[in-house]
């Protein structure tokens, strides 16, 4: 699937399924709960923090695909074509930082 896919797909299922989507203000605040999700997950799996019981059950890669979920609705709403908005800024991060990495004595 492609992202203009996505994006496709995620506006035709808030046509038929939804009544309409969130105002912009909701879903930035739906996204910063749904990115909280994500980081509870890695703080507690992958970081220092013990995982609680009821945690080891939660999938992470569907928690990620309700971020990408509410990023998409954003962009619909908003007018951004992720496909482009994506191309145009990989395209910024390889002429900025092309050798920026690789040189940082942090990262060896």
């Amino acid at each position: 699937m492609t992202i203009q896919e996505a994006q496709t797909q995620v506006d035709q299922w808030i046509k038929t399924h939804g009544v309409r989507y969130f105002s912009e203000l909701t879903n930035m605040a739906i996204l910063t709960e749904e990115t909280g999700e994500v980081a509870r997950i890695i703080a507690r799996r992958y970081g220092e923090q013990s995982e609680k019981e009821s945690d080891k059950s939660k999938d992470l890669g569907d928690e990620m695909a309700d971020v990408l979920w509410v990023l998409i609705c954003l962009a619909n709403q908003t007018g951004v074509n992720l496909t482009d908005a994506f191309q145009k800024n990989m395209e910024k991060k390889t002429l900025r930082d092309h050798d920026r990495h690789k040189s940082n004595e942090k990262l060896r």
